[in-house]
């Protein structure tokens, strides 16, 4: 930290933040004078602020509350910081950082530290998770009562219609892009190759593949600088699962493999199809994913995004090189052999994302399950077990899950479900244009 705010006089004031379970970055701001305490892990947040709801008030009965006193948790710097704020108009530093009790020992409440509890299970057996995410978001003018897409930069019309892999529209938001990517790069997020998606308005950019937790870090980052700097142009940036009704959703799918301590990655052995330690992935994540929808359809809005013929995968299936499976195993080169996770939404939270892949994923490497056989075709048109279709259930089940319970720590569990349960009950008084103005930059 002293190093590098040496190297960076020009920086005012740090912003600590953190992911709470929505993924919302919570935090403060501190005078650049007192960076060291940051730096001496004495920097405090209560506990209760990662467990907050979407609209970032206390849960209800949480006994990080009252029960105990509302007792504060010790921050520690990730290895991700500090890193410059370059929407702002004022020079500043993230400094991201996750929770600890005052022993040392990890809160299990935080969303990054349930991520590192399923990367020290792969460590224990000598093995690493590489993984990479496709970031979809849209552009829109929230400026009246409608959602709609924001004027064209070089012609100041709007030109409601899909334009898949149109180069135009990306040139015509070049001056944002532009600043986006010169963003990414001061802030070390490897953003790769930007498309226009199949909805009005809507953008695609895939982040390089690298270690599980950067991959993490880096879309939790990504979010916040898009929906910043697109404020600085003009519109607005949501990741909303669904922010147009009859348009496609937005996703976030994970590509993700595993190496070895010599950096041989298990889901080769030199076939078109993949080693056994392959299938066997494809099976734990199958296997967990119906109990898991929680994680990976997290809001009301998500819902509205998981229907069949929608673009976003509903049946429990796997394929090779199939984008209406939940799981593809894309072709090419053997060397590159992985696995392509679709189903979640661009609203989850990406260390929640990531933990219940890589977490099912283990399983079925640990406990050598077989997959049944992959699919052919459309999977909308088979009969196939399906994901679950309405938020209170996937509360439920994910309440009670076993699969669940071997990959997240009962304390993260506990915590989400009353955290999910305290939003259904206020979004069910809530208006669709209220619902929609929560999750709008929100999520």
């Amino acid at each position: 930290m002293k190093d590098w705010l040496s190297t960076h006089p020009e920086i005012r004031s740090i912003r600590l933040a953190a992911a709470d379970l929505n993924g919302v970055p919570r935090g403060k701001r501190i005078p650049v004078k007192f960076a060291g305490k940051v730096a001496e892990g004495t920097a405090r947040f209560p506990y209760s602020v990662l467990n907050l709801d979407i609209w970032g008030a206390d849960i209800e009965d949480s006994p990080l509350v009252f029960e105990s006193g509302d007792q504060d948790g010790f921050l520690k710097m990730t290895d991700r910081g500090p890193l410059p704020m370059p929407w702002l108009e004022n020079a500043a530093a993230l400094v991201p950082v996750w929770m600890f009790h005052e022993d040392g020992t990890p809160f299990e409440g935080d969303p990054r530290q349930a991520l590192q509890r399923v990367l020290d299970r792969y460590a224990a057996k000598g093995l690493s998770p590489v993984a990479a995410v496709e970031m979809e978001f849209f552009l829109v003018d929230d400026k009246g009562r409608d959602l709609n897409i924001p004027p064209l930069p070089t012609s100041g019309k709007k030109r409601a219609r899909p334009d898949i892999l149109s180069l135009a529209k990306l040139d015509a938001f070049d001056s944002f892009f532009s600043d986006l990517y010169d963003a990414c790069d001061l802030m070390d997020i490897p953003a790769d190759a930007a498309i226009s998606e199949g909805g009005i308005g809507q953008f695609e950019i895939n982040l390089m593949h690298g270690d599980a937790m950067k991959a993490a870090d880096d879309a939790w980052l990504f979010k916040m600088l898009v929906k910043s700097l697109a404020r600085n142009h003009g519109f607005a940036a949501t990741f909303m699962a669904k922010p147009y009704p009859d348009e496609a959703g937005t996703g976030l799918h994970t590509h993700f493999s595993v190496q070895d301590q010599d950096g041989n990655n298990i889901f080769d052995d030199g076939s078109a199809t993949g080693s056994d330690q392959l299938r066997h992935a494809i099976a734990g994540c199958m296997a967990a994913m119906h109990d898991s929808t929680l994680i990976f359809a997290p809001h009301w809005n998500s819902y509205e995004r998981m229907v069949p013929g929608a673009h976003a995968p509903t049946s429990i299936c796997w394929a090779h090189e199939n984008r209406t499976a939940a799981i593809r195993v894309p072709s090419g080169p053997p060397k590159a052999r992985r696995i392509e996770h679709r189903v979640a939404g661009g609203d989850v939270n990406p260390y929640l994302m990531l933990t219940a892949i890589l977490g099912a994923a283990l399983n079925g490497i640990e406990d050598a399950v077989e997959p049944p056989a992959p699919i052919k075709g459309n999977s909308y048109d088979q009969e196939l077990p399906q994901m679950i279709d309405g938020w209170q259930q996937a509360i439920d089940v994910f309440e009670t899950s076993a699969p669940v319970a071997r990959i997240f720590p009962a304390e993260l569990i506990r915590n989400l479900v009353m955290t999910k349960r305290q939003e259904l009950r206020e979004m069910t008084e809530m208006s669709a244009e209220e619902r929609r103005d929560t999750y709008l930059e929100a999520v």
